[in-house]
């Protein structure tokens, strides 16, 4: 939708106009109408930017482009240097607060927190699926 769409400023226009009619009694009413109209002529672009990615995701998987859905290094590294240089204040705060059982605790906690970000990576099954004829079908 372009920036200076002309249907979308005639719609604003007749509304204005509405406005000046029928008085600040209908305000919220002409408001919420425009702003239907407006989401409605947004959902369109946005319908079609989904069905063109689903289908990219289908073509892709079609072909064996997978990519990897885990966290890259990038993310793994930043999380863990992150997770270490919170691991400082949470460590004091535990031994602060609970001695050596909250310094134990808190570092469950970070290791905890780290393994399930190191989980989102692996993959999900083992096994590989094997292409049958029908596969390659039309």
């Amino acid at each position: 939708m372009d920036a200076r769409d002309p249907e979308l400023r005639r719609e604003l226009d007749a509304t204005l106009q509405a406005r000046r009619e029928l008085g600040p009694d209908y305000d919220s009413a002409l408001i919420d109408s425009f702003l239907e109209r407006v989401e409605e002529r947004l959902a369109v672009p946005h319908e079609q930017r989904t069905r063109r990615a689903a289908a990219e995701r289908r073509t892709a998987e079609a072909r064996g482009e997978t990519r990897p859905s885990g966290p890259g290094f990038g993310e793994r590294f930043g999380f863990g240097a992150v997770s270490l240089v919170l691991a400082i204040p949470l460590s004091a705060i535990g031994v602060a607060n609970a001695g050596i059982e909250g310094l134990v605790v808190a570092w469950l906690g970070i290791v905890g927190v780290n393994a399930v970000h190191a989980a989102r990576g692996w993959p999900r099954g083992r096994e590989k699926r094997r292409r049958t004829a029908s596969d390659w079908e039309v």
